[in-house]
């Protein structure tokens, strides 16, 4: 097989691992595994959380995937682990990175995909319990959030041009 067809896997696991992440957010996250990620909602002291664990929960995959693909030679398993792994990369820039700022990175940004990320999960933190969530996805943004950052933009920029709020 081509390395095309490798990379078109690794590409397709990572853009299936959004939904992946959306389903385990809202199903197990929320459901079966909240005493894991209760601490995420309701934060305590410390830089680590229980949360954490999912970070060793979906690289267990990835990592065996990769390894296995990789000892077998069977190289669509190894574009899988990969695909896997540039998830998990991807994420933890986005969650701990951008939204979270758990590592001072990247604190300041106008980007309309940045602001939005951070007010779907800001939005999902309103809720400090496992019930009535929302915005349960990591790197796919509802409309409702980008319109609303827009929106916000547009007053921001309304607003200084007649003198009424400072610039950042």
């Amino acid at each position: 097989m081509s390395v095309l067809l490798y990379i078109l896997v690794l590409v397709v696991t990572f853009c299936i691992m959004e939904g992946i992440t959306w389903l385990t957010h809202k199903y197990v996250m929320h459901g079966f595994l909240w005493y894991l990620h209760r601490d995420h909602h309701q934060v305590e002291p410390g830089f680590f959380e229980k949360n954490d664990a999912f970070f060793v929960i979906f690289a267990v995959p990835s990592i065996l995937l990769i390894f296995f693909g990789t000892y077998d030679r069977i190289w669509l398993m190894q574009s899988i682990g990969f695909g896997i792994m540039a998830y998990g990369i991807a994420y933890f820039l986005v969650h701990d990175v951008i939204i979270h700022q758990r590592f001072k990175w990247f604190t300041k940004s106008n980007s309309t995909y940045v602001r939005s990320i951070r007010w779907a999960h800001k939005m999902h933190h309103k809720h400090l319990d496992r019930f009535h969530g929302e915005s349960f996805g990591m790197l796919l943004v509802a409309r409702k959030y980008r319109d609303k950052i827009r929106r916000d933009k547009k007053l921001m920029a309304g607003a200084q041009k007649i003198g009424y709020a400072p610039e950042n």
